[in-house]
């Protein structure tokens, strides 16, 4: 009985190896980007979208400096959480910021369950809008959730499998596709007015959506066996794998379908492609492949996001109530986490979802470099340039996707900015009040002691 009501978060220090992690980081990295970004991005930017991926490489590129510094000095279960808290203390920024993670990954299983959905529905020739796909999303989030009470051997283990395979698959699909199309050669006097500057950067801010995956690996840091060597390994090669996957896909796509209809499918662009490419039975192929990569995505985020929360917890940053559930922390917040995703995904569409995350996303990200830049670079050995250039390629990427969605969608972005005020509300109530019951404490236990 005494284990059924534990507590305490457990960790297995190095019961992640070096390929794991790398499964688990392009596990979400592959599973958000390729399937459902590549028609968004060639809709905000037109025939330039492959171009759009090359640019989120290099900031992510430049981004990723920080988190390899900070993960090879202070590697952590609680990953950007710790980090953050490194930078900046029991303070509002650092809970303010890792719930802005927490909130982006929670968005990034959304988007990857209503990807799966959007593809599955192409086996049955049916409507992307319509209500399966959400109905699909669900139940893989669901799945995804009892495979996560396993533990993460299973994890590791299924995660890896998938991996292998999507891989594989999305290399199969971007070789031949690029092999029998007519030309490779892109005609990016195509993007018309959709290739101003501000949509260029707009769509180079999804294209980081893509490879915000690499993040999760940090989240896993005290598991990873040898984590000052292998978390920034595990980096390093999950953004390669995807920087030449997603350019071979990428040109692929734009040669095998016009940018009209990369556009009027984007949901599902990939097996639009392979239609014209391989016929039926490359439909069949892409679909699958993408099933297989979202649900990877999707197991791999659960795991690495629950686990960042139930660290915030613990350092007494965000509130936290068991509702009367048994079992450790680490349990209830793969409950919490689980049950924001599934709302999510009943109720916002991709383009919505995406768009929520990258906002999030970009923010924390900007945090991680200032506080880098600020507070860790002595003691992380860190060179003050390359943050400051990450902070800058954000900044652009950001202000180029605001100012497009303000003029296509203002709504996501006041929903956005609206959950950040409450978030920043109500973080400070609870981190004042916090420090409050700590000092009523300690005077308790002073007057006990006297």
């Amino acid at each position: 009985m005494a284990g059924k009501d534990d507590r305490t978060t457990h960790y297995r220090e190095g019961s992640l190896t070096l390929w794991g992690t790398v499964m688990l980081g392009t596990g979400v990295m592959i599973g958000a980007g390729i399937f459902a970004l590549t028609g968004q991005m060639a809709q905000m930017t037109g025939a330039l979208f492959p171009l759009a991926f090359l640019a989120a490489a290099v900031i992510v590129a430049f981004s990723a400096y920080s988190y390899i510094k900070i993960s090879n000095a202070y590697p952590s279960a609680g990953g950007i959480g710790m980090y953050l808290h490194k930078a900046y203390g029991d303070r509002l920024p650092t809970a303010f910021n890792a719930l802005l993670m927490y909130f982006s990954m929670v968005i990034a299983q959304s988007f990857l369950a209503r990807t799966f959905g959007a593809y599955t529905v192409q086996l049955f020739n049916g409507d992307d809008g319509g209500r399966w796909v959400p109905i699909l999303g669900v139940a893989l989030l669901l799945t995804a959730f009892v495979i996560n009470l396993m533990g993460n051997r299973l994890i590791e283990g299924v995660a890896s499998f998938l991996g292998v395979l999507k891989i594989g698959g999305i290399l199969i699909f971007g070789l031949v596709g690029v092999w029998i199309a007519d030309s490779i050669a892109v005609d990016f006097t195509a993007a018309g007015d959709s290739g101003a500057v501000s949509n260029f950067l707009g769509a180079t801010a999804l294209g980081i959506l893509a490879f915000k995956g690499f993040t999760t690996i940090t989240n896993s840091g005290s598991e990873v066996k040898d984590p000052k060597r292998n978390v920034g390994r595990a980096i390093i090669i999950s953004i390669a794998f995807c920087v030449v996957i997603y350019t071979l896909v990428g040109f692929a796509v734009a040669s095998n379908l016009s940018l009209a209809q990369i556009i009027e499918t984007r949901n599902y662009s990939l097996a639009a492609a392979a239609r014209p490419a391989l016929g039926e039975y490359g439909v069949w192929f892409t679909v699958a492949i993408a099933m297989l990569a979202t649900a990877g995505g999707i197991l791999a985020s659960i795991f690495a996001v629950s686990r960042m929360l139930a660290m915030l917890t613990e350092m007494k940053l965000v509130p936290h109530s068991h509702f009367g559930m048994p079992g450790s922390i680490q349990k209830h917040t793969l409950v919490y986490t689980v049950v924001l995703g599934l709302i999510l995904t009943a109720f916002f569409d991709l383009s919505r979802i995406a768009a929520l995350g990258i906002v999030f996303y970009l923010i924390m990200d900007i945090a991680i470099h200032w506080g880098v830049l600020r507070y860790l670079r002595a003691d992380i050995q860190a060179r003050a340039w390359v943050p400051a250039i990450a902070i800058l390629l954000d900044l652009l990427a950001l202000g180029g996707f605001v100012w497009v969605k303000l003029n296509s969608d203002p709504f996501v972005i006041g929903v956005a900015v609206v959950a950040m005020i409450v978030i920043a509300i109500g973080e400070q109530i609870f981190l004042k009040s916090s420090a409050r019951a700590r000092q009523a404490g300690g005077e308790k236990s002073h007057e006990h002691h006297h």
